[in-house]
């Protein structure tokens, strides 16, 4: 192991401090040239190309993926890729976001003219305010830092956490900009859990076969066979078409503590006022007033018609929590 002047935990610890300071530096560093970035962007009927090199390069590509889920369209053009023939990504009606610690390597140097020549923006994030990137592109977003959190002080550390930090400020400002929704994150994200969060509704777990049902009048012994056909733990107990309660594999076993014979009506033995949702609600929603109330079924409605059971188990098999 090489000889430090720093514990494991030290070096862990400045690391963090190091890279932390370099964020908070940003917020002094923001100025009149990330609104005119943002309102850029926002009239921007192309994409946005961001490119870079290197270490840079990976955060471009974070960024790339980072403002395609929150609903500005992007592309990623490695820097040196650009100079020999990627530059036909760019067309008339994109802007692009060139990410650079120096600003002056010789990749950058060479792609900035050729992007001035097609006549669309160019915006520099850059860790040099004075580097030939700085003076070519049209608006600067200052991602300097004092120093890195690499050890010699050499390796991207802290300038590539603000570069990230920087770009997230970024997509959000979009986001907000454009008032992004929820609904629109699921359109971009259909398989995720996340997605899932955001547009499985209870109308989607609800299974014909999975409707159990009892009347008020409908003894203890009935009562537990539709529960077993059901497969839900539980069973809606119904007066004619009017929900008035439910009754759980919780109130059974109470009524066999209790000792009441098997002819007792469901109306004995029910919970009343069970919790209720309407089948358009999300089942993320579900999920979270089962958890408040410690239930694992919810009895799910459409204006106010029984529809059937969502069980906890239904919406975790679906990965929502």
């Amino acid at each position: 192991m090489p000889s430090s002047t720093l514990s494991i935990l030290d070096r862990a610890r400045l690391t963090l401090e190091l890279e932390s300071d370099a964020v908070r530096q940003l917020i002094a560093q923001l100025n009149g040239d990330f609104e005119r970035v943002v309102a850029c962007l926002l009239e921007c009927t192309g994409r946005v190309i961001i490119t870079g090199i290197g270490k840079s390069g990976i955060i471009a590509q974070k960024l790339v993926a980072t403002l395609n889920s929150t609903g500005t369209p992007a592309v990623f053009m490695h820097a040196a890729d650009a100079i020999h023939g990627d530059l036909g990504l760019v067309q008339k009606d994109d802007v692009v976001l060139c990410i650079s610690k120096s600003g002056n390597s010789p990749e950058i140097k060479a792609l900035t003219p050729l992007i001035q020549n097609l006549g669309v923006p160019l915006i520099g994030m850059v860790g040099n305010v004075d580097s030939h990137l700085a003076k070519q592109s049209q608006w600067v977003l200052d991602a300097t830092v004092e120093k890195e959190a690499c050890p010699l002080d050499l390796a991207p550390t802290s300038s590539t956490t603000a570069q990230m930090a920087l770009g997230d400020a970024l997509a959000t400002c979009l986001m907000e900009a454009r008032g992004f929704r929820g609904e629109d994150f699921a359109q971009v994200h259909p398989g995720g859990a996340l997605g899932k969060r955001l547009y499985v509704r209870l109308a989607d777990l609800i299974s014909a076969d999975r409707k159990p049902r009892v009347q008020v009048t409908t003894s203890l012994q009935e009562t537990v066979l539709e529960m077993s056909a059901g497969r839900c733990g539980a069973t809606a107990v119904m007066n004619g078409d009017d929900l008035v309660g439910i009754v759980t594999d919780g109130d059974v076993r109470r009524s066999i503590e209790k000792g009441l014979p098997s002819t007792t009506p469901a109306i004995d033995i029910m919970s009343p006022s069970p919790k209720v949702m309407e089948s358009s609600q999300l089942a993320v929603a579900a999920f979270q007033l089962m958890e408040s109330t410690s239930i694992t079924q919810i009895v799910v409605v459409e204006d106010g018609h029984y529809q059937g059971l969502v069980h906890l188990h239904d919406i975790l098999k679906e990965g929502i929590y």
